[in-house]
């Protein structure tokens, strides 16, 4: 078996043009002029590599890395070894991402199953009302629905289902078997393999006599610069729309339901769900698997430990945890009580 490279290997630059980049200072000016060609981890590094250190439970594997250049916290740069220029930087890891994403442009969006061919394939399905500016690529096996509007410079992959009436932006990204109906998405968008968006919520008027379907009327809108992982569903309204706010982003495997309205610039971790008509503000944090009811409001900036239960409104700003989810310090003097209970009874056993 081959071993393919799918990303082109990255045009080397010196150590003085990773520091513009990235703001990071040079304490070596005459390390300014060695070249490097790439990027890895602190303990898979080799020479020729930027890496980068960001985390103190990592520093013990600084002292052995064969990279060429680390960027780091001052904190740590007195730990850098002899041989390794040290970058020192404000934030190592956003540092990281703009050296890695100018070494490896094409990473930073997906591209089609069939790599860069443009054009509208001939082994698409799209229909004669549809609008597809210049520079739309469509690959073989999508669909494209009757008066579907697309944006240039997007990328419509193998499989994908693009439903009548939906408005695509400019520069998006619709992965393989994603299927959009009853949606407006944003430009630069990035929904990739698997997406479901702009299904029927999960309305019912639930009664002893059986379970009444609600029509379910609304839209999804999804602004600019949003990025939704692979298999995650987002259902449209029921009589008003969902929405991603712009910029956010949302992992695998997550579950919005109707009428849910997220805010600016949120992240969304896998396995969460939240219920229908749950708000949350901007620059919100859900860990994996956190499972919010519906018609709760989550304020901007607040962050919600793994696996949390939310069932009530959390104010702006706070870090709560546990399941009913609380304040993280009431949920931890909580636990300190129960292990000091938890010791008397042993201590008297």
């Amino acid at each position: 078996m081959s071993d393919p490279s799918f990303f082109a290997a990255p045009k080397p630059a010196t150590i003085a043009e990773v520091c513009a980049w990235t703001g990071a200072s040079c304490a070596d000016e005459t390390a300014l002029a060695t070249v490097v060609k790439g990027v890895g981890p602190l303990d898979g590094a080799g020479r020729g590599d930027v890496t980068f250190l960001d985390n103190k439970k990592y520093a013990p594997q600084l002292a052995a890395t064969r990279a060429t250049a680390c960027l780091v916290a001052e904190r740590f740069a007195k730990e850098v070894p002899e041989g390794v220029v040290a970058l020192i930087v404000r934030d190592p890891y956003r540092a990281y991402a703009t050296v890695a994403g100018r070494f490896y442009p094409a990473a930073l969006r997906p591209e089609g199953v069939f790599g860069a061919e443009p054009g509208v394939s001939p082994a698409a399905h799209v229909h004669a009302t549809a609008k597809l500016e210049p520079g739309v690529t469509v690959e073989p096996g999508a669909v494209i629905g009757a008066r579907a509007e697309i944006g240039t410079g997007t990328v419509i992959c193998a499989g994908a289902v693009i439903g009548h009436d939906v408005r695509i932006g400019r520069n998006a990204y619709v992965g393989p078997n994603a299927s959009l109906i009853h949606c407006l998405i944003g430009n630069r968008v990035i929904l990739h393999g698997g997406v479901r968006i702009g299904q029927d919520g999960f309305g019912f008027a639930m009664g002893a006599g059986g379970h009444q379907k609600v029509p379910q009327t609304g839209r999804v809108v999804v602004q600019d610069d949003v990025e939704i992982g692979a298999n995650t569903t987002i259902d449209r309204g029921a009589n008003r729309d969902t929405v991603i706010g712009e910029g956010s982003k949302i992992d695998n495997l997550v579950m919005i339901a109707h009428n849910v309205e997220i805010g600016r610039h949120c992240v969304i971790v896998s396995q969460v769900g939240i219920s229908g008509s749950t708000k949350l503000g901007d620059f919100v944090v859900l860990a994996g698997q956190v499972g919010i009811a519906g018609h709760v409001t989550i304020g901007a900036g607040a962050q919600l430990g793994a696996r949390s239960g939310v069932h009530t409104d959390v104010p702006a700003g706070a870090r709560w945890v546990g399941a009913p989810a609380k304040p993280f310090m009431e949920a931890a003097r909580e636990l300190a009580a129960v292990a000091r209970l938890a010791a008397r009874s042993d201590a008297k056993d």
